[in-house]
């Protein structure tokens, strides 16, 4: 059974639901300044809403949370990626994304 997305927390959070468990999933590889991030918050809802199955690429951990390349299913889009080529991210070394 496949991961899937329960809520987008802020512009880089994701909370995901894999059969009866829940986490938080933080994209790894980006950052999303402020300024941008209402935009990068609206651009994750519409291209991974609730319900959005999921591929966990997992990188690491941070303070508690998952650090994942996270990427849809159906389309094979990769989040973080989507975020770059969007001009809502940039892209960051996977071993020091930001919190």
């Amino acid at each position: 059974m496949a991961a899937e997305i329960l809520s987008i927390r802020n512009a880089t959070l994701l909370q995901i639901g894999d059969q009866n468990r829940s986490y938080g999933v933080r994209l790894a590889c980006v950052a999303v300044d402020e300024a941008s991030s209402k935009e990068a918050l609206g651009w994750l809802q519409k291209h991974g809403s609730r319900g959005t199955r999921v591929n966990l690429r997992p990188i690491g951990d941070q303070d508690g949370l998952l650090l994942a390349r996270v990427s849809i299913l159906r389309t094979g889009l990769d989040l973080g990626e989507g975020l770059v080529a969007d001009g809502l991210a940039t892209a960051v070394p996977c071993e020091k994304s930001p919190p």
